[in-house]
């Protein structure tokens, strides 16, 4: 991401080996909108990453990287954030407590933030989102992503039982997942567990 590319010379990192668990060490493992290789320090960070992918206004996110560092400290925040124009540098959980690095991160173009455990967890919307992610890999064929998005328009919102019946080409449950992770359509994730009477609308930005 283009913030932070006037930095990266000398300071430009990935954390040292073995400082981060692989992706694959944390549970869903595919992304949507992950620029880069996914790597995890905690489950923490992978959960959030979980709410990134089903973020409307997040166009693309990376993680672990660039290092800041002041004097004899350093970190290398969990990820950066592309919010429309806006970036951030985001840490989970408790952050390492560095007053300097609002600034660092500042003279680098970004907002440094810290979202705690708490804030990721609350609600529905995770465990929905790892519900949608199982399906991430997965490609909705064009008649059935028609025939939604033909009867959404007819109607404004359908509920996901309504929706199954477009799906003539692939699996149901998949389809519809395939097309909110591609902001096809926009699935209820706050109110309740995704079940057959969530609503479903077309997605609009």
């Amino acid at each position: 991401m283009a913030a932070l590319s006037r930095h990266q010379n000398s300071r430009q990192a990935a954390p040292k080996p073995g400082a981060a668990p692989k992706a694959s060490a944390f549970r869903p493992f595919p992304t949507v909108r992950c620029q880069g290789a996914p790597s995890f320090r905690t489950q923490l960070a992978r959960d959030f990453a979980c709410l990134l992918d089903v973020d409307d206004e997040v166009s693309a996110w990376s993680c672990l990287p660039a290092e800041l560092a002041r004097d004899d400290e350093s970190h290398v925040p969990d990820f950066l954030v592309r919010r429309g124009g806006r970036h951030e540098l985001v840490d989970t959980g408790n952050g390492p407590g560095f007053r300097w690095l609002s600034q660092e991160a500042e003279e680098r173009g970004c907002a440094y933030v810290v979202v705690p455990s708490a804030v990721i967890r609350e609600g529905f919307r995770l465990a929905n989102a790892r519900d949608l992610l199982r399906y991430a890999r997965w490609e909705c064929p064009l008649g059935d992503r028609i025939r939604l998005l033909a009867g959404l328009e007819e109607n404004g919102s359908l509920t996901v039982s309504e929706s199954l019946a477009a799906f003539r080409e692939t699996r149901p449950i998949a389809g519809l997942a395939a097309l909110a992770l591609s902001r096809f359509v926009s699935i209820d994730l706050d109110s309740a567990p995704i079940g057959p009477n969530t609503s479903v609308r077309p997605w609009t930005a």
